[in-house]
């Protein structure tokens, strides 16, 4: 871990891929109380000086924490944690309807040697995770898909992706949460809200979220 303060109260935490980001973001949880989850070893150690954390804020490799009464010497204490592997998630479920009917859907399936019915089938039956958000409110990042599902962006990317269009890029699933620009591969589309600003919370997928796309076809 490579750590960085942030103005007096922050420290950005630099991990090598997502993996470690969740694993350490799900033990800051823990140690936050933020997370009704035991320790692996059974100890509780850190746990004295986290609840004066604000926000914790994963993104791809980094973890960006505010609100730290002493950065410095929290950088210490964490410089010295045995972080457990990321476990088998018990966060709540969020099942989003979904119509394959992408315009990648064939280009997905191309790239995956498969029929466009399969790509639907294993992507329905994946469950997902959500590793962080960003790019656009509401939007989250969504691992899942085993290594050789990732797929390239597209060449040129569009000026203009419909609201509800599902997406995939590298290792990553998402949903536009409105009309923007973007180059994800678009193999489906979702009525589901994604970001309400009457809602509480505003977004319905937020780090941590286990989500599963349920055909509406029932197929």
């Amino acid at each position: 871990m490579r750590m960085l303060p942030v103005g007096d109260s922050g420290l950005l935490v630099e991990l090598p891929d997502g993996a470690a980001v969740e694993a350490l973001y799900a033990e800051l949880l823990r140690r936050t109380g933020r997370l009704a989850a035991p320790a692996s070893d059974g100890h509780d150690e850190g746990l004295d000086i986290l609840p004066a954390v604000h926000e914790i804020v994963p993104a791809a490799r980094t973890i960006l924490l505010t609100g730290l009464a002493q950065p410095s010497r929290f950088a210490a204490e964490l410089a010295t944690w045995r972080i457990p592997p990321r476990g088998p998630s018990a966060g709540r479920v969020v099942e989003l309807p979904i119509r394959y009917d992408g315009p990648d859907l064939a280009t997905v399936a191309a790239l995956w040697g498969v029929s466009e019915r399969e790509v639907a089938r294993e992507h329905a039956a994946t469950e997902f995770r959500v590793a962080f958000c960003g790019f656009a409110p509401g939007f989250g990042y969504l691992t899942g898909l085993p290594e050789h599902r990732h797929v390239p962006r597209r060449d040129v990317p569009r000026t203009s992706v419909p609201t509800g269009s599902v997406g995939l890029a590298g290792p990553y699933t998402g949903v536009y949460p409105r009309s923007s620009p973007g180059g994800w591969q678009v193999v489906g589309t979702t009525d589901a809200a994604l970001w309400d600003p009457a809602r509480e919370p505003a977004a319905l997928l937020t780090p941590g979220t286990r989500v599963r796309f349920v055909p509406e076809d029932g197929g």
